[in-house]
């Protein structure tokens, strides 16, 4: 099956699950989202929306999909909220300043980790501010509230809700857990330490427990910051962040209970950086696809190629749970079918390149070329590649480091299919070395689905055929770096990018 008609099927697929989740909701008498994705990852491409944003929370309201992060900026700098909404989780529009520190009081800096939560008809938005180093200071976890989910929200009480240290925990990194039974449960702490506690039916104030106390720790092994509470077959899963956030190690990890409240029990690590795809991968939140057992993770990474703290972007992927109960190791895919129309996370060099109407264009350069921030060695890349004109040629390139604005300047490989009848695999380092070339017809405007093989000195070319290489080829001058698509003296569309580990 070559990669459109898995597309097509995937979308259909997703049709499918729809109704199901559509049906499932009237049952409730409950508004279902628009949409009901089954995807594998983002595979409209992450990140899924553009700039540096970090921690990120997500809700589904009236039909929608929120995502509530952090401005992942200088804490000075960090005075403002910004949200994003999406039907579909591919199709995203952002709601500006929804929450900002002109309309809390007492909050001036550092405004973090948002917590979005629906409660008898108001918006609450829970965050922290100020980064208070004792309780000596001003600051802590707050609750905004708005009328509609993209606010404005202004502060609830005139001062945090939290604004002291408890059992070591700084009161920062809130998560809100509403429990079947309608309990709602407040999740936080950095400092290496998590509490929890109950929050009355007001949304705006502390219940207790029944032996009397406000507070309990719930600090798991190897616990930093970050909790995030999930409920799946009445099990509850803790997750949080381990590692500096500063740095490639930033983590997540988990346990499980049969109480929000514990004791947990852990059981491991369950995202992680990949030194071919992100760095830096945590600070999570999960949704749940109404009306399925349809799980992704959200979370903050850094790409490979920066290395300031607060270049981080928001990304998801599918989390999966094993028959025992027990989440499987996420793997954050690569993935682009350009359905939201953009291109965030690639960069160009030379040419002129467009994501629209679900694929990525560009006019006729030579040497004209997009690239991932990925770093495979031993991979399986697939695009559909359609040139557009009658010279030339397009597809993809490999294994790139050194890029430029320029014909061959890039080091690595580079493999094309040409309308002048033949597929081409050569290797560039400003300069041009024909591996090989094999006649085939290839005609202006028609797609083809190009897919690269390379696992260490061997690289396969196939097109269309995907069971016999039309290029069979031994070369050891590269051996790892970015993956991308190229043009040379022609214009050309690219549509349903994949890279994937071998």
């Amino acid at each position: 099956m070559d990669l459109q008609r898995c597309k097509s099927w995937r979308r259909s697929r997703s049709a499918r699950i729809t109704t199901l989740a559509l049906a499932a909701f009237l049952v409730a008498g409950t508004t279902p989202a628009t949409a009901a994705p089954d995807y594998a990852t983002a595979e409209s491409g992450n990140p899924f929306v553009d700039g540096w944003y970090a921690d990120p929370d997500v809700a589904v309201y009236g039909g929608q999909y929120w995502v509530y992060p952090t401005s992942s900026r200088p804490y000075a700098e960090q005075t403002y909220l910004d949200a994003f909404s999406s039907p579909d989780l591919v199709h995203w529009t952002k709601h500006p300043n929804v929450l900002t520190t002109a309309r809390v009081s007492w909050a001036t800096k550092a405004v973090w980790a948002p917590a979005p939560v629906e409660r008898d008809g108001r918006y609450f938005l829970y965050f922290g501010a100020n980064d208070i180093q004792s309780d000596a200071e001003t600051g802590g976890i707050g609750v905004a509230v708005a009328d509609k989910p993209e606010g404005p929200y202004s502060d609830a009480l005139g001062k945090p809700l939290v604004d002291r240290f408890v059992n070591g925990a700084q009161p920062i990194d809130q998560d809100v857990f509403v429990d079947t039974d309608g309990q709602a449960y407040l999740y936080y702490g950095g400092w290496g330490h998590a509490n929890v506690a109950k929050l009355n039916r007001d949304m705006t104030s502390l219940g207790r427990f029944d032996d009397g106390s406000t507070f309990k720790e719930i600090t798991p092994a190897n616990y930093t910051e970050g909790p995030q509470m999930v409920k799946r077959g009445g099990k509850y899963y803790l997750m949080w962040s381990q590692g500096g956030w500063t740095g490639p190690n930033y983590s997540v990890s988990y346990a499980m209970s049969d109480s929000p409240t514990g004791p947990f029990t852990e059981v491991g690590k369950v995202l992680q950086q990949d030194s071919a795809v992100a760095t830096g991968s945590g600070h999570n939140s999960v949704v749940n696809v109404p009306g399925t057992d349809i799980w992704y993770i959200l979370y903050h990474r850094r790409p490979l190629s920066r290395s300031d703290a607060n270049h981080r972007q928001l990304a998801y992927d599918r989390l999966r749970f094993a028959a025992d109960g027990t989440i499987q190791p996420v793997t954050m895919k690569v993935q682009d079918d350009f359905g939201d129309d953009n291109a965030f996370g690639w960069t160009t060099y030379g040419g002129t390149w467009s994501a629209a109407g679900g694929r990525y264009t560009t006019t006729a350069s030579y040497g004209g070329k997009s690239l991932l921030d990925t770093n495979f060695a031993n991979f399986t890349q697939d695009a559909d590649v359609t040139p557009t004109g009658s010279r030339g040629d397009a597809g993809l390139v490999f294994r790139v480091t050194q890029p430029a604005t320029g014909t061959d300047s890039y080091r690595g490989y580079y493999a094309g299919v040409s309308p002048t009848g033949r597929v081409v695999l050569g290797k560039a380092s400003n300069s041009w070395t024909q591996l090989a070339s094999t006649p085939m017809t290839i005609t202006p405007g028609v797609r083809h689905h190009l897919r690269v093989e390379a696992v260490g000195s061997s690289i396969k070319v196939y097109v269309d055929d995907l069971v016999s290489p039309k290029i069979n080829v031994t070369d050891t001058s590269f051996t790892s770096g970015a993956n991308g698509v190229r043009v040379f003296d022609t214009g050309a569309v690219f549509d349903n990018m994949a890279v994937a580990k071998r």
